[in-house]
């Protein structure tokens, strides 16, 4: 089957905005378009993107960001309620570690950290992604999540999202790894480091969001036992929001 590439809906002011509906379902359904998209920070949109948004009928945009990254780059969106759902990003305070020692990471240690991340995503905010999905059963108008750059946070609750909804593991990753295209780097946001550390930092790599799929399957049984599990959702919220999410 030839994945259909998934419809983009360019903002002026956030690089890597796009509908994670259109993708189909190991069961032959479809996500829908037109309900959940993803994103890079919001801080910079401009009149004519908050327009957008609101011709989208977007009614909450869910912020992974960490306090000190909203407060750097705060935003607010007429019509639109910001709903806080904070993961402190640890990879850069393991760096910055590092760097206060005189250690120049490799670039293996550097995607070392990274899988670490991706790791932790999965066992100690698990909490945290569960709320994301539920404000997704919650609320039915449409809704947009984001971090800084919208590839780790943002990579890891789309992975989420898509598999709870059914769909493949190899069409994730392709979505997952839209980011390298879209993306567009912003060097007063990356703060300062060796460029083969940073070039590791600000991408993706299949490795990362491999690392979050090893540690469901090994340590919390496959995603299902995951999804019903550590992140909570019971087999009816499963159920509706296939229901909400899926073409019919």
């Amino acid at each position: 089957m030839t994945l259909e590439s998934n419809p983009l809906t360019s903002l002026q002011g956030a690089s890597n905005f796009r509908d994670v509906g259109g993708y189909p379902t190991a069961g032959g359904q479809r996500v829908k378009r037109g309900h959940v998209f993803r994103s890079d920070h919001l801080a910079g949109l401009t009149d004519a993107d908050v327009a957008r948004l609101q011709s989208l009928g977007v009614r909450h945009s869910l912020d992974f960001r960490g306090v000190v990254e909203y407060t750097a780059t705060p935003y607010a969106i007429a019509g639109v309620e910001r709903v806080a759902l904070t993961i402190e990003p640890t990879v850069i305070a393991r760096m910055q570690a590092l760097v206060a020692q005189g250690i120049v990471p490799t670039t293996e240690e550097t995607v070392d950290l990274m899988r670490e991340t991706y790791r932790d995503f999965v066992n100690r905010n698990a909490d945290t992604y569960g709320r994301f999905l539920k404000h997704l059963l919650e609320q039915p108008t449409p809704q947009v999540f984001h971090c800084t750059a919208g590839k780790d946070r943002t990579g890891f609750a789309a992975a989420l999202l898509l598999s709870a909804l059914g769909v493949n593991r190899a069409t994730i990753e392709h979505d997952y790894l839209l980011t390298n295209q879209l993306y567009k780097r912003d060097a007063r946001l990356e703060g300062q480091g060796h460029p083969h550390v940073m070039k590791v930092l600000w991408q993706v790599q299949p490795e990362f969001l491999q690392a979050a799929f090893d540690a469901v399957d090994t340590q919390h049984g496959g995603m299902q036992d995951y999804l019903h599990g550590a992140i909570g959702l019971s087999p009816q919220d499963l159920g509706e929001l296939k229901r909400m999410l899926l073409e019919p």
